[in-house]
């Protein structure tokens, strides 16, 4: 089941463990079921601290837990947990075998202070590349708490549970039978729905710091260049943002920043987020942003969703974007329940169906092009003529399964009050209305950037961007502004850093040019 390299790799690993542990698995007839059986002997020969016993009774078959002997085990993989969930497996077993976690020592101590019984489980598909981040925080807190459980479920091996329980995004978590929440989801945005004091406590926090030099709003690769930048000026330094690492999280294959061949979203933010750990930068996150303006004695204030305020002399914003929604009806009501926005992740849950794609750009086709290979038929829908890159229009023409219709205007996705059923649309060269029948709809149309909250603050352009110039500096003076949510053209992660950079330093240069506030 396992290679040699990955064999080497996780004894090293399992040579941490310091309590024993047990996996306990559910087998069945199935080929699922033995190579689990493989891949779970393999582990076990790997250390003599990792026991496995076949006498399971899990009503879920293939699945196995992971718990210390004489316990009751909190944590369950139903399903082969490999491709990017083997480092779930891999951190569960360390974890669970004493090992100590790499997280806050404020949120751990809070992790276990919770209060109640809490039954976890989370439906993905190997191919997410957010879901590990959910399954991770979920065990995290099952090893923590003696009162919370959890099981990652495979949704590609157990449809008839997915068709039930109407699953149709991945990651999914319900929480007691009950939903409790869908897409990316740290450690701490978990602890803030559990802990419903948090919110206020947090609050309380941030109102008590004093004024910063520099105040980032944003957490994405422009606000984390920004922020080294500044700190490395030795000034007081904040960094605010609703998610740190921003939409990057959501970013499968990163091949084109320089000097690293190919990496991942998730790989590429840890290091952003430790690179601003290791310097003075006070880290506020899962905190959104609502207002800016600029008090009688010069000094900026960002309004938080909380009803907490920050002020400081200068500000950074970058904010970044985020995907485009076609806003037509029936788009909301049915998101999760067939209208879909990363092909990577939900892809795998509409094996064999009928779906379409809407944008005509390389996201689009990109998108047609991997679902292709996993679902029965696509319909790639785009408002004027095909733009992406030749190659990938190529690739696109070679596939049987794929149609492209243009000239497309978007009137509605249509459903039965369960799920999507179809999308309908005018055909812009004869005016005549029709309707696909699909049971997906994948939405790749561009960014709009989050600047909702900055209208009548500084100048924002007819797209919603904020216009600066070329030192970054907004309308505002003090205030300014880098990365995908500005005018400068070419969304790109080594553009955004290079802008935070160049903001961080004409921030620096203002404020050395300005008097101190009284």
């Amino acid at each position: 089941m396992l290679d040699a390299a990955i064999k080497t790799q996780l004894k090293a690993y399992l040579e941490r463990i310091r309590e024993p542990i047990e996996l306990v698995a559910t087998l069945d007839a199935s080929d699922k079921a033995g190579e689990m059986r493989a891949m779970l002997d393999e582990i076990d020969a790997l250390s003599d601290k990792v026991s496995v016993r076949y006498d399971g009774d899990d009503a879920r078959r293939p699945s196995f837990s992971v718990g210390r002997p004489g316990e009751a085990a909190r944590i369950r993989f139903a399903g082969l947990p490999l491709g990017h969930e083997f480092t779930s497996l891999v951190l569960a077993l360390l974890q669970v075998g004493g090992h100590p976690p790499k997280a806050d020592p404020a949120a751990i101590e809070q992790a276990r202070a919770l209060t109640g019984t809490f039954r976890f489980e989370t439906y993905i598909s190997l191919s997410c590349h957010n879901c590990p981040d959910v399954v991770q925080a979920l065990n995290l807190l099952a090893v923590l708490n003696p009162g919370i459980t959890h099981t990652m479920i495979d949704g590609a091996l157990f449809k008839d549970e997915v068709e039930r329980e109407k699953i149709m995004a991945v990651p999914t978590v319900l929480l007691n039978g009950e939903p409790f929440g869908q897409g990316r989801t740290s450690f701490e945005e978990v602890l803030a729905k559990l802990d419903v004091g948090l919110v206020e406590r947090e609050a309380r926090k941030i109102a008590d710091k004093a004024p910063f030099d520099v105040l980032i709003v944003g957490g994405g690769p422009a606000g984390a260049a920004a922020a080294i930048y500044a700190a490395r000026k030795g000034i007081r330094t904040g960094l605010v943002a609703d998610r740190f690492g921003g939409q990057v999280l959501d970013t499968m294959a990163i091949e084109n920043f320089i000097s690293v061949k190919s990496t991942e979203g998730p790989r590429l933010v840890a290091g952003l987020e430790q690179h601003v750990r290791d310097y003075n930068v006070d880290i506020m996150n899962l905190q959104r942003a609502e207002s800016l303006a600029v008090g009688a004695d010069g000094l900026a204030e960002i309004g938080l969703a909380s009803g907490a305020s920050l002020r400081s002399r200068s500000v950074i914003i970058s904010t970044g974007a985020r995907w485009r929604k076609m806003d037509v009806p029936g788009e909301e009501a049915y998101a999760g329940r067939g209208v879909a926005y990363c092909p990577h992740c939900d892809g795998p849950l509409f094996k064999g169906k009928r779906v379409a794609v809407v944008g005509g750009g390389n996201s689009g086709v990109e998108a047609a092009i991997d679902l292709a290979g996993i679902v029965g038929h696509v319909t790639l829908l785009a408002r004027n003529d095909v733009r992406a890159d030749a190659v990938l229009q190529k690739r696109l023409a070679s596939l049987p399964n794929v149609d492209v219709i243009t000239h497309t205007r978007i009137g509605e996705v249509v459903g039965n009050g369960d799920k999507v059923t179809g999308l309908a649309y005018t055909d812009q060269t004869s005016g005549e209305a029709r309707t696909l029948e699909v049971e997906g709809v994948f939405v790749q149309i561009g960014l709009l950037p989050n600047t909702d909250w900055l209208k009548g603050s500084v100048d924002l352009s007819a797209h919603g961007e904020i216009e600066v110039d070329a030192r970054g500096q907004t309308s505002l003076p003090g205030v300014f502004a880098a990365g995908d949510c500005t005018t400068v053209p070419f969304k790109q992660i080594v553009i955004a850093m290079g802008e935070g950079a160049k903001a961080s330093l004409a921030a620096f240069e203002h404020l050395i040019r300005s008097p101190l506030p009284a």
